[in-house]
C-alpha cells in the first residue's frame, strides 16, 4: 500500500479536535467484515459466560417415598411404588438440568479476525475514535459524563490501560458506557455499544496484537 493511499485515523484531543493522524496497518483495517464470523465469535463469547449452575432434583434425589403409598392391588387406584414419582406434586423432576459447563472453544485466529471486522466496520461507520490520551482529574461520574456529553457520546466502549485509575471509577454509574483494558477487548462490548474509543497507547497496543 502506498504512503498516499495509506489508510489513516486522526488521532484527538481531549475537546474533540485533531492533532495527528496516524497510519492504518493493511492486514487490520482492510480485513473484509464477515458477519457469520462475527455471529460465531459473539455466540462463543456469550456461551462462555453462562454459568451453567442451574439445577433440579430426580425422583432419586428428593426427599421422602421410601414407602409404598398403598398396596398394589385391591384398593381400586392406580398402582404407585413413590410419592416422589415424577407424576405427583412435589416428586422428582424428569430430564432437568444439572451443572454443565457451556464454553467451547473456537481457533484463535477466527476470534481474531472476527475482531478484525468487527474494527473495520467501526471505522467505516465513523464510529471509532483515538485521543492522543483520556485524562480525567478526579474520579468523579460528574466530570467523565460532561466529557462524554461535548463529544455528543450517548453509549461507548472506552478502552484504555488499566492504569487509568479515575477514568474507570468514573464511567463505572454512567449507563451505556464502559471501561476496558485493551488485553479484555472482546467483540461482544465492541458490537453492543455505539462508539469505540480509544486511547492512542491502547490503540496500538491492540493493533499490534492484531497485526
Amino acid at each position: 500500500m502506498s504512503e498516499e493511499s495509506a489508510m489513516k485515523v486522526q488521532v484527538l484531543d481531549q475537546s474533540g479536535k485533531p492533532v495527528q493522524e496516524m497510519n492504518l496497518p493493511e492486514e487490520v483495517f482492510s480485513y473484509p467484515v464477515k458477519d457469520h464470523l462475527i455471529y460465531e465469535a459473539v455466540v462463543n463469547y456469550l456461551a462462555n459466560q453462562r454459568q451453567g449452575t442451574a439445577s433440579t432434583k430426580n425422583r432419586g434425589e428428593v426427599s421422602g417415598g421410601g414407602r409404598k403409598p398403598w398396596r398394589q392391588k385391591g384398593t381400586g387406584r392406580a398402582r404407585v411404588g413413590s410419592i416422589r414419582s415424577p407424576l405427583w406434586r412435589h416428586g422428582g423432576t424428569v430430564f432437568g438440568p444439572k451443572p454443565r459447563d457451556y464454553g467451547y472453544a473456537i481457533p484463535k485466529k477466527a476470534r481474531r479476525n472476527a475482531l478484525k471486522s468487527a474494527l473495520t466496520a467501526k471505522l467505516a461507520e465513523n464510529l471509532l475514535l483515538v485521543f492522543d490520551e483520556i485524562r480525567i482529574t478526579e474520579p468523579k461520574t460528574k466530570e467523565a459524563a460532561g466529557w462524554l456529553k461535548n463529544l455528543n457520546i450517548d453509549s461507548a466502549l472506552i478502552v484504555d490501560d488499566r492504569d487509568n485509575k479515575n477514568l474507570f471509577r468514573s464511567v463505572r454509574n454512567i449507563p451505556e458506557v464502559k471501561a476496558v483494558d485493551d488485553e479484555h477487548l472482546n467483540i461482544y462490548d465492541v458490537l453492543r455499544y455505539r462508539w469505540l474509543v480509544f486511547s492512542q497507547r491502547s490503540f496500538n497496543s491492540l493493533v499490534e496484537r492484531l497485526k
